[in-house]
């Protein structure tokens, strides 16, 4: 059984960083899709960042690259997302998902991810 276990997340002024990170527990494979997504009550989810274990493919949004960098640790099945100068408008819940994919297109939201880990909130005050 799969399981995510995110950590990090908080609370930071306009400008600074955080660390998200979010462990997997359950896969046997390097070919998963790994993502982070965000939140806002009344909001739909969107996806922040996403890699695939197999050659590290990454996907940003447009509103956070540049920004943001998300990263993989195959042996240890966790990938991170840090955050640096951070904005009012990135304060959500930031949730961790991951899926086994044997294509990187398969990391693209439209696929659906299949595990989820608990949410963890970012705030970021003016």
């Amino acid at each position: 059984q799969v399981q995510l276990v995110e950590s990090g997340g908080g609370s930071v002024q306009t400008g600074g960083s955080l660390r998200l990170s979010c462990a997997a527990s359950g896969y046997t494979t390097s070919s998963v899709c790994m993502a982070w997504f965000r939140q806002l009550p009344g909001k739909e989810r969107e996806v922040v960042a996403s890699i695939w274990g197999s050659d590290g493919l990454t996907f940003y949004a447009d509103s956070v690259k540049g920004r943001f960098t998300i990263s993989q640790d195959n042996a240890e099945y966790t990938v991170a997302l840090q955050m640096n100068n951070l904005k009012p408008e990135d304060t959500a819940m930031y949730y961790c998902a991951a899926k086994a994919a044997q294509w990187s297109q398969l990391c693209d939201p439209k696929y659906e991810y299949k595990h989820w880990g608990q949410g963890t909130q970012v705030t970021v005050s003016s």
